[in-house]
C-alpha cells in the first residue's frame, strides 16, 4: 500500500495553507477550510466551506471494532485517513484483491450506512470533494448536485476548487455519482460495488 501522489499533494496544500491543528498527543488533523471561519459562517440556513471532512493518519488500529474481528489478512488491506461524517464514518485506502488500490467509504452504521468505493484513484477523490456536498458520507445524496437554494446551503470552497482545477488540469463533476458508481448501503444482497461485496465476505 502506498500514499498516492494526489493525496500527498493535497496534504501539502493543507499544510501550506495552515489548515491543520496538532493535538497534544502529536496527531495532526487537517481540513479543507479554516475551522473557525466555517463555524462562524454556520447558521440554520447555510454555511461556507464546501465539503466538511477531516484528515488524520489513523491506519487500521480501530477497524477491528468495525469488522468485528482483528484478522490481519483483512485489516491490513485498509488504511483509514479521513473522517467523512460527524457521526464517525471514514474514508480509507483499500488494497483490492486484484492488487489495485482504491479509496473506499466505511459508514459508521449509527448514521451513514454507505459502504462502497468512493474513487478508483486519488485524483477522482479530490474531484469528489470539490463538488461541495455538506458531507460525502450520505450515499443517497450523491446522485444530485448539492442544494444551492431552498434547503440548507453549503457554499463551495472556491480556494480548494481552484487548486484542484489548476494543480491537476482537471474538471469538477456536477454530481458525485460521476465518480462514485455504486453508493450502496451495507449488508445488502447482490451488491454491485466491489468493496461492498468484499466487506460482506469479510465481516464477522
Amino acid at each position: 500500500m502506498h500514499l498516492p501522489p494526489a493525496l500527498k499533494a493535497l496534504f501539502g496544500w493543507i499544510e501550506d495553507n495552515g489548515l491543520y491543528i496538532d493535538r497534544p498527543d502529536g496527531t495532526r488533523i487537517g481540513f479543507l477550510f479554516p475551522e473557525e471561519a466555517l463555524r462562524e459562517s454556520w447558521t440554520d440556513d447555510e454555511r461556507q466551506g464546501g465539503t466538511n471532512i477531516t484528515f488524520f493518519a489513523e491506519g487500521n488500529a480501530n477497524l477491528k471494532y468495525w469488522f468485528g474481528h482483528a484478522r490481519a489478512e483483512v485489516l491490513d488491506r485498509l488504511c483509514v485517513f479521513a473522517k467523512t461524517g460527524a457521526e464517525g464514518s471514514m474514508a480509507a485506502l483499500w488494497l483490492a484483491p486484484d492488487g489495485t488500490q482504491k479509496i473506499v467509504h466505511l459508514g459508521s452504521g449509527s448514521g451513514s450506512v454507505t459502504v462502497c468505493v468512493l474513487a478508483d484513484d486519488a485524483l477522482d477523490f479530490l474531484r469528489l470533494l470539490a463538488i461541495g456536498y455538506d458531507e460525502i458520507c450520505w450515499g443517497g445524496e450523491l446522485g444530485s448536485p448539492p442544494p444551492r437554494k431552498g434547503e440548507f446551503v453549503v457554499h463551495p470552497n472556491a480556494a480548494y476548487q481552484q487548486w484542484v482545477r489548476s494543480r491537476f488540469a482537471t474538471t469538477i463533476p456536477e454530481v458525485g455519482t460521476e465518480i462514485v458508481r455504486h453508493p450502496e448501503d451495507m449488508h445488502i444482497e447482490d451488491a454491485a460495488d466491489p468493496f461492498n461485496r468484499w466487506v460482506s465476505a469479510n465481516c464477522a
